[in-house]
């Protein structure tokens, strides 16, 4: 019982730090509009702040992975708490559009510490089946930010006004700066520390074909995702005419969808391996994700099929990334910072270039749609292009590198 209450603590934790980040990015969704009103600025720069924000976190990701694993996992996941709360003030009082856009970049760097921290917390522990599996309990908590925290932010904003959601995000860091300050174990002792050339890790890390390629699922995963969070707020409110708290709720009903496909994950582990799960339901996604375009370009069954088509999708999402990542770490254990570090930036790069092209190119159902469309067909194309997975043996071959579990809570 003691066991399982830490557990449960533990994987609380480090889903609240890895959602530092969503929380940041979903509690600030709703009040784009009025950023772009207020600053007198057009809607594709008000999408800007949080572009700059996905490619400073990817950044981030470089500089805080390596320093992990130099120095441990406490201290830049500290570090990067602190500053977060001072950029997160600083946006408060941002004068302008440009200003906001920098601080909204150095927030990214400075979150990315306790994302890739807590990657690396569970690679030092475990590995396969496991690791899939607490990952996905992560997603259970991150989850949270999608259902919760557009509403909030909604509320906020409508309150004070959308300097004051900057205002709570510092809160929520100093909250969490507490919370690492007394409850993360350092998961990495000073014998397993290493000094090594960060650029080298990488380069050893992009020759890995199968690394790169499980690391480019995700990274298509959170392309079609960001596609949806940045592309939603115009194609619900303006499109479709919804009102803030509609709109809000029908966020986080997605959100809901997010966190069911998390935990259906987490059982099917239990089960089955993370790449027989991964070979299944990422060609399930890329159908849905078909539908979906064609719902959006057709116009057929309004709002409501829109919807539907789209809790669908979002559904099964959760189902891919958790064991993809896993299935990646796996391979290099002996640089787990480094690695997750690799994967945060990919995962940041991609939906940073890729999904502020939904206002470019009309803001509208159809752009959003097929945007999430082609990152899934390309997430399907490298998975069955790049990895051994649907190759006889392929599979195993995937499920058995790092078989060793580090099982120490």
């Amino acid at each position: 019982m003691e066991n399982n209450r830490s557990y449960t603590k533990y994987v609380l934790m480090l889903g609240v730090m890895s959602a530092l980040g969503a929380v940041s990015t979903d509690m600030y969704l709703p009040n784009l509009p009025d950023v772009a009103s207020d600053l007198g600025t057009t809607e594709t720069m008000a999408v800007l702040t949080m572009t700059f924000m996905m490619l400073g976190g990817a950044v981030g990701q470089l500089i805080c992975g390596p320093l992990s694993d130099r120095f441990g996992r406490r201290g830049p996941a500290l570090i990067g708490t602190a500053l977060h709360v001072v950029t997160a003030v600083g946006c408060a009082f941002a004068p302008a559009i440009v200003p906001l856009i920098g601080l909204r970049f150095a927030m990214g760097i400075f979150n990315a510490s306790a994302g890739v921290t807590s990657m690396a917390v569970i690679r030092d522990r475990f590995v396969g089946a496991t690791a899939a599996g607490l990952m996905s309990r992560l997603m259970l908590i991150i989850g949270v930010a999608p259902l919760f925290a557009p509403t909030i932010g909604t509320y906020i904003g409508d309150w004070v006004g959308w300097r004051g959601v900057f205002v709570a995000l510092a809160l929520y860091g100093v909250v969490l700066f507490v919370v690492i300050l007394l409850k993360l174990p350092e998961t990495l002792p000073p014998e397993r520390r290493v000094m090594h050339n960060p650029l080298r890790g990488f380069a050893d890390l992009a020759r890995d074909r199968y690394f790169l390629g499980l690391a480019v699922i995700p990274a298509c995963i959170s392309v079609a995702l960001m596609s949806y969070v940045s592309g939603s707020p115009f194609v619900l409110q303006e499109g479709y005419e919804l009102s803030g708290s509609f709109y809000a709720l029908i966020f986080a009903i997605n959100g809901l969808g997010l966190v069911a496909g998390a935990q259906l994950n987490a059982a099917l582990v239990k089960h089955f391996t993370s790449a027989q799960i991964l070979s299944r339901t990422l060609p399930i996604s890329a159908c849905l994700a078909l539908w979906l375009a064609f719902v959006g370009w057709s116009g057929t069954g309004g709002l409501h099929l829109l919807w539907g088509s789209l809790f669908a999708l979002i559904f099964t999402l959760n189902m891919n990334s958790p064991n993809a990542a896993a299935l990646a770490l796996a391979r290099h254990g002996e640089k787990a910072g480094t690695a997750s570090a690799f994967l945060g930036f990919v995962q940041g790069v991609a939906p940073a270039a890729i999904a502020p092209l939904v206002t470019v190119l009309g803001g509208d159902a159809r752009a959003m749609t097929s945007l999430m469309a082609c990152a899934l067909l390309v997430g399907l194309g490298v998975l069955a292009v790049v990895t051994p997975i649907y190759r006889r043996g392929g599979a195993d071959e995937l499920d058995h590198a790092g078989l060793e579990e580090r099982e120490t809570i």
